[in-house]
C-alpha cells in the first residue's frame, strides 16, 4: 500500500517514552523510539543493517543502541560507532534516523526526506494554548482497519445519529443535510441542527438542558489530521454561525497513524471553552468520548473484515460520500506527486 510520506505523523504520547527501547510501526516501517539522557527523544529504523535484527531487542549504552545479536552499536543519529572485534566500520553501517518533534504531548516523526521536515507543517489548533480554553490529553485507540476507512468516518456527520445515539448524537440530526467545503488539501463538512435536544455529552458536562441549536464542523487536512468543532447554544441565541465560541464549544482532535494496510492508531485529545478550571471532570469527559470512539471501532473493524471477505463488492454511493471521496482523491494525488520523477538539474 502507498502512503503520503512527506508529512509528520504522531506515534506515541511523549509521557510514555522512557529510557527503554520501544518498537513502533509507521507506514509499515519499524521504528525504535527512546528517550535520551538530556530528555530529548530519538527515533531510529528498528533493523540492524547486518542481519535485520530489531534494535529494540538490544540495549541502551548511554544514548547509543547496542544490537542484541552481534553488538553493533549505533548512535542516536543512526551511525554505527562500534563493531566488536572489527576496527573498520563500513560506510553503509547506518540506520535511518527520523526527525522528531513533540507537540500537543505527542511524539511526531517526519516520514519523508529529512530536508523537508518543517515543524510548522504539523497539525495546528490555535485554541490549544489559548488561556480561555482548556486542553486535555486523550488516549490512543488501535483500530484494525485501513486508515482511510477511519478518515471516511471522521468526515461523516451523518453516522453520528445512529452510532453515537447516547453520546454525540440525537434523532434530530437524522434528516439534516451536510455542507461540504474544499480548500486545497483541506475539507470541511458541517451542519447546524436547530431547536433540538442537546447531545448526551453537552447535557452531562455542559449543563445544557433546554432546546438548543447545535453544530458539527468536521475539518480535515492531509495526510490524516482532523479537528472536529462541535457545540451548542440555547435556541436562537447565536444567529451568526461564525460566533460559535460564544456558545458551549469543544474541539476533538484526531491525528492518525497508519500502521499498515489494515491497522491505524487514532490519537485524540480535546480542548473546550466551558468549565475550563474544573480539572476533576477531565477524566469523566474523556471516558465519555472514548466510549463514543470505541463505538466507531466496532463498526470499522467489522467493515474491514467484510471488505476482506468480499474484495470485489460494488458499493453504492450516497450524497454523504462526497467529502470522503474527495479526501481519497486528495490523498491519491499527493501520493502520485511524491512518486513522480524529479527533474534533474
Amino acid at each position: 500500500m502507498s502512503y503520503i510520506r512527506e508529512a509528520w505523523y504522531p506515534v506515541v504520547w511523549a509521557d510514555r517514552v522512557g529510557r527503554e527501547l520501544t518498537r513502533h510501526v509507521v507506514l509499515e516501517e519499524p521504528i525504535v523510539i527512546y528517550r535520551l539522557q538530556d530528555g530529548g527523544i530519538a527515533a531510529l529504523q528498528d533493523s540492524c543493517p547486518h542481519r535485520l535484527a530489531p534494535l529494540s531487542l538490544g540495549r541502551l549504552k548511554g544514548d547509543d543502541i547496542e544490537c542484541g545479536y552481534h553488538g553493533m552499536t549505533f548512535d542516536c543519529a543512526g551511525k554505527c560507532v562500534l563493531i566488536p572485534g572489527q576496527d573498520i566500520i563500513p560506510g553503509r553501517a547506518l540506520v535511518r534516523a527520523y526527525p522528531v518533534q513533540v507537540k500537543y504531548g505527542l511524539v511526531w516523526l517526519y516520514m519523508g526526506d529529512a530536508r523537508n521536515a518543517d515543524p510548522s507543517k504539523i497539525f495546528h489548533i490555535e485554541q490549544y494554548d489559548d488561556p480561555a480554553w482548556h486542553a486535555v490529553q486523550g488516549d490512543t485507540l488501535r483500530i484494525e482497519c485501513n486508515y482511510l476507512s477511519l478518515c471516511d468516518n471522521l468526515l461523516d456527520p451523518a453516522h453520528v445519529t445512529f452510532v453515537h445515539a447516547t453520546t454525540l448524537g440525537t434523532p434530530a440530526g437524522a434528516t439534516v443535510p451536510v455542507n461540504n467545503e474544499y480548500h486545497g488539501n483541506e475539507i470541511c463538512v458541517w451542519r447546524w441542527i436547530r431547536n433540538a435536544e442537546p447531545i448526551g455529552v453537552f447535557a452531562k458536562f455542559g449543563g445544557l438542558t433546554g432546546m438548543v441549536d447545535r453544530w458539527h464542523y468536521y475539518n480535515y487536512s492531509t495526510p490524516s489530521y482532523f479537528k472536529i468543532d462541535m457545540g451548542s447554544c440555547p435556541t436562537g441565541s447565536i444567529p451568526d454561525m461564525e460566533r460559535r465560541s460564544e456558545g458551549t464549544q469543544m474541539y476533538t482532535c484526531h491525528v492518525l497513524t497508519p500502521v499498515d494496510q489494515r491497522t491505524v492508531l487514532q490519537h485524540w485529545f480535546h480542548v473546550r471553552n466551558f468549565r475550563t478550571n474544573e480539572f476533576e471532570m477531565d477524566a469523566d469527559l474523556s471516558a465519555s468520548l472514548d466510549m463514543a470512539f470505541r463505538e466507531d471501532k466496532v463498526i470499522l473493524e467489522r467493515i474491514q473484515l467484510e471488505e476482506e471477505r468480499a474484495p470485489d463488492f460494488k458499493r453504492i454511493i450516497l450524497g454523504i460520500d462526497a467529502a470522503p471521496m474527495k479526501m481519497r482523491r486528495m490523498v491519491d494525488k499527493l501520493i502520485q506527486a511524491e512518486a513522480a520523477p524529479r527533474p534533474t538539474a
